[in-house]
């Protein structure tokens, strides 16, 4: 099956500014320097944080063993997985460029603080190897490993590192603390399947967290593996003008993501396990900075295994690469749970991103101001919109109190108090702030042209802008002149301007992701866009995982319902004693699936195994070879199931095309071209749509 290309530039809002495909392609630009605003700005941090506190670095150095081994981790076909040295040019002690907030370099020199670490006897960490930590635990007869980074490459480095200095012994158990990818993808580089299967190991989560581990992002993960890749900041170069950290850490590792299945789940809320001789009290933290998540102490340790929920940051409640939202109440109340079940006794506290905090009073101090941060934000954040403020009323004069306000473990290295407080605003009261006026809005393009037609025209808004860009009113030049860009992407001056504006408020942004979101919204503006290597997350671990409901409801979703709209037929799916059988029905361009049964006299029945059905997504043969190799039989109406297929789609990673028109009058968008599933990103299946139309 054979398509016309028919490709046009568009804009959407936030994210994608100028198609590389449609624009003029520009002359590469060098970025620019730090305005004397910017400056001014940055160098007033200094004079309102306390940077004279060095408690961070001393903890970030404290149980030092052994440093990264310095070699470049790469893929069979030389693909570099991991450079250690990518961001040697965050020196410890220096103070910040121009082009780099103050409180972010901070933070970057405090991830960039790697290697193994003695956190306390018998138990381990492998720090800035993978955007999360790796710990490992010794116990009576081997090691339990929680959280094996994001890619078996790079998990396989960490344990090889432990084992050089700590000598080999068998992984008997290994524990993710949630369902985050940097939490569990690397596990196939520290285990095999075999060992579990054997009963040698034993796979510890929390309850549900095979399905949230495997769904979160699938439904949406084209779109959202776009969003991660501007947050982490994968499309930008390292660098002082450049990217130098997403605040939970450095950045991703771009290797083999991997899933096994946990054997042994938690399901109570207060539920104790001894592992390998020691005493583990975990506590679920559902829907907290994760659907599925737990903490633990360990009591032998004296040691409280914090995950995700009590970090060095503010974390956020939403995430920028697009998710459910968290529930900032709850994620306080969990914790202050923790610290009524062991805040009496803790002597450490560890997470799986950044570094560890000792001493109990210090370990409690930490907690509660994590605890108080969320539930300030929760508690005001209602208070002022049941005064009848709106989600940006509130957002643009939230402030936090002095004690929170001025603790680095509160700053928003990841989130942001911005961030948080229009996230909870959306989570109690949604989209609509009230006003009329915003009901029923133009869409973004058709907007603009009326905007800068009522504004006197794009030279005249230029003009202003520029003005008030030599005054540093950066936010509002980035505002007003994306009328204009999203009215004309080829007016030149206008994307340059709103790159200009981009980019200075990328300087000047103490998180880590929303400097890497402007930068690289600079850099598409200025240059096009550009794809580089994410982790391969559509692995056959994660298809295998899914189950085939989900499998079926992803159809759903990429179902073209305008061109389907007339289109009928029942469908019969068998997918045999693992796969199970399945009722399709296609009408109202909508596709529905009933488990468990047939139809009587349906208009074509497909049967295939299950692991066929998973060499197609994977791109590992078609639906038309399948067939040849008789590994998929159609009996009835094949035309009905041809019909079928032409409406479905795939989405466009980038955004950055409108849909292809094929000569049939069937629309399909450009197949996805990366692929994330992070703290900040997505989930896509490349092969899901084009093998099976391939027919």
């Amino acid at each position: 099956m054979k398509f016309k290309t028919l490709v046009s530039a568009m804009a959407v809002a936030g994210l994608l500014l100028a198609s590389l495909i449609s624009l003029p392609v520009l002359a590469q630009k060098e970025v620019k320097e730090a305005t004397a605003h910017t400056k001014q700005m940055n160098d007033a941090l200094y004079g309102q944080l306390p940077f004279f506190d060095k408690t961070d670095f001393r903890n970030a150095h404290k149980g030092f063993i052994a440093p990264l081994p310095p070699a470049v981790i790469k893929g069979e076909k030389g693909a570099v997985i991991w450079n250690p040295q990518k961001y040697a040019f965050i020196k410890e002690g220096q103070k910040a460029p121009d082009t780099v907030n103050p409180s972010l370099w901070r933070q970057a020199q405090l991830n960039n603080i790697g290697g193994l670490f003695e956190v306390t006897e018998g138990v381990y960490q492998i720090r800035n190897l993978d955007l999360s930590n790796m710990t490992i635990i010794e116990g009576k007869e081997g090691i339990t490993v929680i959280d094996p980074l994001v890619s078996a490459e790079t998990a396989k480095a960490g344990m090889d590192l432990y084992v050089k200095h700590r000598g080999k012994r068998p992984v008997v158990a290994v524990i993710y603390t949630h369902s985050h990818v940097d939490h569990y993808g690397g596990v196939r580089g520290v285990i095999d399947e075999a060992g579990v299967m054997s009963g040698k190991v034993k796979v510890y989560a929390p309850a549900g967290f095979m399905e949230e581990a495997v769904s979160e992002n699938i439904m949406a993960g084209n779109a959202m593996s776009r969003r991660a890749s501007y947050i982490h900041g994968n499309l930008l170069k390292p660098g002082v003008k450049g990217q130098v950290g997403a605040g939970l850490g450095t950045t991703t590792s771009a290797g083999t993501v991997t899933l096994i299945a946990p054997t042994h789940s938690i399901t109570e809320e207060e539920q104790k396990e001894v592992i390998d001789g020691l005493t583990y009290d975990f506590m679920l933290t559902p829907e907290s900075e994760a659907p599925s998540e737990m903490l633990w102490y360990v009591e032998e340790k004296k040691l409280i295994e914090a995950a995700e929920n009590v970090t060095h940051t503010l974390h956020n409640t939403y995430s920028l690469r697009g998710a459910k939202i968290h529930d900032p109440l709850a994620w306080s109340k969990y914790i202050n749970n923790a610290i009524d079940r062991w805040g009496d006794k803790a002597e450490i506290i560890i997470a799986q991103h950044h570094w560890p905090t000792w001493g109990n009073k210090k370990v409690v101090k930490l907690m509660k101001s994590q605890r108080d941060i969320y539930r300030y934000i929760n508690d005001q954040t209602l208070r002022l919109a049941n005064k009848g403020l709106t989600r940006d009323e509130i957002a643009a004069n939230f402030a936090l109190p002095y004690g929170l306000a001025k603790s680095w473990a509160g700053r928003g290295y990841y989130g942001s108090v911005s961030n948080n407080v229009k996230a909870t605003y959306v989570y109690y009261l949604g989209w609509f702030d009230g006003n009329p006026a915003t009901l029923d809005e133009l869409p973004p393009v058709e907007a603009a042209k009326k905007y800068v037609d009522y504004m006197g025209g794009a030279r005249a808004i230029l003009e202003k802008a520029r003005v008030d860009y030599a005054r540093g009113n950066y936010r509002w030049v980035a505002q007003v002149v994306s009328k204009v860009v999203f009215a004309d992407p080829n007016n030149k001056a206008a994307r340059e301007l709103e790159a200009d504006a981009f980019e200075q408020l990328g300087y000047h942004a103490e998180s880590g992701p929303w400097r890497n979101a402007y930068l690289t919204g600079a850099q598409e503006l200025r240059n096009g866009v550009k794809i580089k290597p994410t982790p391969k997350t559509a692995s056959p671990d994660a298809v295998r995982a899914m189950s085939t409901e989900m499998i079926f409801d992803y159809f759903g979703v990429h179902l073209n319902g305008v061109r389907a709209a007339n289109a009928r037929g029942i469908f019969n799916v068998d997918l045999g004693r693992e796969g199970g059988r399945y009722k399709l029905e296609l009408e109202n361009g909508v596709l529905n699936h009933i488990a468990n049964a047939q139809a009587e006299d349906p208009d074509a029945t497909i049967t295939l195994s299950r692991e066929t059905l998973n060499k197609i997504i994977l791109k590992e043969t078609t639906l038309k070879k399948a067939q040849q190799a008789g590994e998929v039989t159609i009996v009835g109406n094949a035309v009905k199931v041809d019909e079928m297929l032409r409406c479905m789609e795939a989405s466009v990673s980038g955004f950055l095309s409108s849909p292809l028109k094929s000569k049939k009058g069937c629309f399909r968008s450009l197949l996805a071209l990366a692929n994330n599933n992070l703290p900040g990103g997505g989930f896509a299946l490349p092969g899901l749509h084009s093998a099976l139309l391939e027919r």
